[in-house]
C-alpha cells in the first residue's frame, strides 16, 4: 500500500448544506487520494454569495463557479502543499442534478480537481488538461467512482 502524505485539514461549512453528508473523513480520504506531496489544505464550503464574491474579487469573473483553488506553493521546490480550496454548495448541487450524479460523486471529483490545482497542475491548454483530466479519472477510479467526463 502507497504511504500516504502528511495532510493537515481544516474544514469549514459556513454554508452548513453539505455537512452531514460530506463529512471530513471523507474529505480526507478523497484529499489523500489526489496528493503527491505533504499539505497544509482548507476545504470551505460556501454559497453562492459568497462564491461569486470571492470568483469576481479574484478571477474578475461575476458569477459563482464550482470550485476555486487558492494555491500558496505552486512551485516545485516548496515541501508542503498550502491551499485552500473553496467549493459552492449551490453550483455543485445544480451541477449534479444537471448531470444527473450524486452530489457526493460530484464534490469527489471538484476535491480532487481543486487538489490537484494546488499541485500545480492546470487546463490553460489541450495539452495540460488531458493530463489533468487522465489523472482525475485515475484517480476517482481508484476511490470507486466513475469517469466525472464520461457521456451519461
Amino acid at each position: 500500500m502507497p504511504q500516504k502524505n502528511k495532510l493537515t485539514l481544516s474544514v469549514q461549512y459556513p454554508d452548513p448544506r453539505l455537512k452531514e453528508t460530506i463529512t471530513r473523513s471523507k474529505l480526507r480520504q478523497w484529499i489523500q487520494a489526489a496528493l503527491f506531496f505533504p499539505a497544509e489544505l482548507t476545504i470551505r464550503f460556501v454559497d453562492a454569495e459568497e462564491g461569486r464574491a470571492l470568483n469576481r474579487e479574484y478571477r474578475g469573473k461575476d458569477y459563482a463557479t464550482n470550485v476555486l483553488t487558492f494555491a500558496y506553493t505552486e512551485d516545485e521546490g516548496s515541501e508542503v502543499t498550502q491551499a485552500d480550496i473553496i467549493l459552492c454548495t449551490d453550483v455543485l448541487q445544480r451541477e449534479a442534478d444537471e448531470q444527473k450524479k450524486l452530489v457526493e460523486a460530484h464534490t469527489a471529483h471538484l476535491v480532487v480537481h481543486g487538489v490537484l490545482h494546488a499541485q500545480g497542475y492546470d487546463h490553460e491548454t489541450d495539452e495540460e488538461a488531458a493530463e489533468m483530466e487522465a489523472l482525475e479519472v485515475e484517480i476517482l477510479a481508484s476511490l470507486g467512482e466513475a469517469n466525472p467526463y464520461a457521456e451519461n
